[in-house]
């Protein structure tokens, strides 16, 4: 199977701790996610990040509904994490959050390794062009948060 790669950063003017706590807390995706994709978490709160904790969402993709699971298999504060669909759109989604130190505030990157259900053709008709707009939203929220 191939996979296709998505990549991004964005500096915040915010210490790491700081930023990783956000992003440590799951519910606060449903802040940093575009209205249309409908994304609601499942998993009562308080959820306790670790690895091998599994996490369950509702999503809309082009209106119709999905269940999502992920696995975070690798917590690592306040540098990285890592979370891996178990369930849901995808035959592949691994997700790798860093957070880095730089000029006084934090730069994180995310990368994406993923393959689509539909491979290749679905990738290029939909599938990137949405990946990349909820990322785009997400780094809109994310400034706005973290001003």
């Amino acid at each position: 199977m191939n996979e296709f790669i998505f990549e991004t950063e964005l500096w915040l003017p915010h210490p790491r701790n700081e930023v990783f706590a956000f992003f440590g807390d799951a519910h606060n995706l449903e802040r940093i996610t575009p209205p249309w994709v409908n994304f609601a978490v499942l998993t009562p709160a308080p959820i306790v990040m670790r690895p091998g904790i599994l996490i369950d969402y509702r999503i809309r993709i082009h209106g119709v509904p999905v269940r999502w699971r992920t696995e975070i298999s690798a917590w690592q504060p306040p540098f990285q994490f890592v979370d891996e669909q178990r369930r849901g759109p995808y035959r592949l989604w691994h997700h790798t959050h860093t957070f880095e130190e730089r000029e006084g505030g934090t730069l994180c990157r995310d990368r994406v390794r993923y393959w689509p259900r539909g491979g290749a053709l679905m990738n290029w008709l939909f599938v990137r062009k949405d990946v990349e707009r909820i990322f785009e939203y997400r780094r809109q929220r994310l400034v706005e948060i973290f001003p």
